[in-house]
């Protein structure tokens, strides 16, 4: 069955990932909350419709949903969802995600009584209700998650229908929503970059001069900055080489080192240049670096792990130092041998932040 991503987030990382089956719905002995009835499964609910006027009004369900109708099996509601604890504090909400749009939801027969899908499945084109959801029958056997537990227990699931679809047209849907998503999400790294490149720039000079580097230090066109400490007698490695690569790693600021060719048995690490096979600071880096030569690459956090950060020892916007040895260069280069003139101190680059890119022996990061 087709899900976007973005309209089943908090249930998925809730219910899915977590690997629960729906149990058995528990009996009911205690009334529903003011101003709720209560399906046969325990779901306690709200429902109303938007009259001619506009006004939503409550609306009578006439029966319970069925898990044997198929009436409405390979169709999907546009709607509106929020997802919110008992005391009304929002979890996720598709507003937020799709800035207004409403999301396609797969309407399935079958569904469990008690389930999310039992809710959506009363809803009509027009309607408007609130679910409230008891959280120890969505986990039975498991523990409930705090933030539900300590807000009456429950999962509350606001909804807005709009329009019933096919699935045709439900994955247009979700393929624009995914767009927008995606040139939102570049928006804002887009301007992350610009907001961090002037710091990353002022911390990483002024640990140059700190560290009296700063005669030594050079800047690739990309804007990592390498000091070659013992420059070696082979050849540049080029674009599609294999390199072998001794390091450690340091977060600049901090001076703790997160990983190291010593905690692998001091093995090197092997990796295509030029290839997105590493964070770009290491691609432009090792670059520089003559076959045996030793070297310290500044790289700034654009160029490593920008606002992601990696594990618990790579903190967000984290400048990081590496000192190198370029073991071993290999294989064949996919692009004619260019020259490396050593670049002078600049100030503005314009590559773009690491989103994507894996780090040497990153499965080893805490």
């Amino acid at each position: 069955m087709f899900y976007p991503l973005l309209m089943q987030r908090f249930l998925l990382l809730l219910l899915a990932a977590a690997g629960l089956a729906l149990g058995p719905v528990a009996a009911q002995t205690t009334p529903p909350a003011p101003g709720f009835a209560r399906l046969p499964s325990g779901t306690e609910y709200k429902l109303f419709r938007r009259d001619a006027t506009g006004k939503y009004a409550p609306r009578a369900l006439t029966a319970a949903p069925s898990p044997t109708d198929t009436s409405r099996a390979g169709k999907f509601m546009l709607m509106h969802v929020s997802y919110l604890t008992g005391r009304d504090s929002v979890l996720q909400s598709s507003r937020q995600l799709t800035h207004g749009q409403p999301v396609p939801i797969p309407l399935t027969s079958g569904f469990r009584k008690g389930s999310p899908e039992e809710a959506m499945a009363i809803l009509q084109p027009g309607d408007s209700a609130v679910f409230r959801l008891s959280a120890d029958s969505l986990f039975r056997g498991r523990p409930v998650p705090a933030e539900l537990r300590r807000s009456g227990n429950v999962l509350v699931l606001q909804t807005t229908a709009v329009r019933l679809v096919d699935q045709a047209t439900a994955m247009a849907a979700a393929q624009r929503l995914q767009q927008d998503a995606m040139a939102e999400q570049q928006r804002r790294a887009k301007a992350h970059l610009a907001e961090q490149m002037p710091k990353d720039n002022a911390a990483i000079a002024a640990y140059l001069k700190a560290n009296n580097m700063t005669e030594k230090a050079k800047k690739t066109a990309g804007g990592t900055w390498y000091v070659i400490t013992k420059r070696g007698a082979g050849p540049l490695p080029q674009t599609g080489q294999t390199v072998s690569v001794r390091y450690r790693g340091t977060v600049l600021a901090t001076g703790k080192e997160f990983d190291s060719s010593a905690k692998h048995g001091g093995t090197p690490f092997d990796f295509t240049l030029g290839t997105g096979q590493v964070i770009p600071g290491w691609d432009q880096g090792i670059a520089m670096l003559p076959k045996g030569s030793t070297a310290t690459l500044i790289i700034p956090s654009t160029l490593a792990y920008g606002s992601r950060g990696a594990g618990a020892d790579i903190p967000a916007d984290a400048n990081l130092r590496f000192d190198v040895e370029l073991v071993d260069v290999k294989g064949t280069a996919t692009t004619p041998a260019a020259k490396h003139p050593a670049a002078k101190p600049a100030t503005k680059h314009t590559a773009k932040p690491a989103t994507k890119k894996a780090a040497p022996h990153k499965a080893s990061k805490k």
